[in-house]
């Protein structure tokens, strides 16, 4: 399967970076904002769900124009600790802006929320996929 490469300029295309991003799991050290390129990146495990859902692949995300970043029930400091991304949302400024908030939604009702000037994003695969070990079921309403 080829290497998958999208960007996102609006919350349409957030919405399919969002889907492609729903159960990537990453350690939180592998989330970085460096505040003097406004830039907010991460590095996960993505599930190929384009794949069924069968395969895992290395994949680089980031935030351009990020201006802030704030977290709600993350464990800052815990490095190791693993995170599962559930969704990214974006809530517009309003009026004119283009800019708002993007929300990164996490397992276990945690979000990093990332107030941006405007949507610039991309996901990019850099690996080449593996087996995945398991598949979450969302049917079974426990997040397994």
């Amino acid at each position: 399967m080829s290497r998958l490469k999208l960007a996102a300029a609006d919350a349409e295309d957030l919405q399919i970076l969002s889907v492609r991003l729903q159960d990537a799991v990453g350690q939180l050290k592998n989330f970085t904002w460096l505040p003097k390129k406004r830039r907010f990146a991460a590095m996960v495990n993505r599930l190929q769900w384009e794949d069924g859902g069968k395969t895992r692949v290395r994949a680089g995300l980031h935030f351009d124009g990020v201006l802030k970043v704030l977290s709600s029930q993350v464990k800052l400091g815990a490095g190791d600790a693993v995170v599962s991304i559930l969704a990214l949302r974006f809530e517009p400024a309003g009026g004119e802006d283009p800019g708002g908030i993007i929300e990164i939604v996490l397992a276990g009702g945690g979000a990093i929320r990332l107030t941006v000037e405007c949507i610039d994003a991309e996901l990019s695969d850099v690996t080449e996929s593996w087996a995945a070990r398991g598949r979450p079921d969302h049917e079974a309403g426990n997040g397994a």
